[in-house]
């Protein structure tokens, strides 16, 4: 009865440290788009961090905007000054200005009404 008990016990107490790594920890994610090619082509698998530094420009991250997860690089950072819809902006503390590698096929930060990231949305940096 015991060892059937163990039996049971190690392969759930296992599973439930993955799933919680997986949760708190580690970051898996299709990219469903063209968005980011050459960099990621559609429909890869990628990896990342949901712990992480601050991010810099240059970074992918993957972020939460209007309800859809994203996946895009980092183009500018708080203080940095980026052209938007023909006006000169400053990205705002603790948010970020971001933008697609295939700028042709990219739903990014130059068509949104609000064109920032803020820090609060970034779910993972991706390796």
């Amino acid at each position: 009865m015991r060892k059937r008990i163990i039996y049971i016990l190690i392969p759930m107490m296992v599973f439930i440290g993955i799933f919680l790594l997986f949760r708190t920890v580690f970051f898996i994610g299709v990219v469903p788009s063209a968005s980011m090619e050459p960099t990621l082509k559609e429909n890869s698998v990628v990896f990342g961090m949901r712990i992480f530094p601050e991010p810099q420009v240059g970074d992918i991250i993957a972020f939460e905007h209007e309800g859809s997860l994203l996946v895009k690089r980092i183009a500018a950072a708080e203080g940095d000054m980026v052209e938007w819809r023909g006006k000169g902006l400053v990205v705002p503390s603790g948010e970020y200005f971001v933008l697609g590698d295939n700028e042709e096929h990219s739903y990014d930060s130059r068509f949104w009404d609000d064109p920032f990231v803020q820090v609060t949305d970034i779910t993972a940096k991706l390796f």
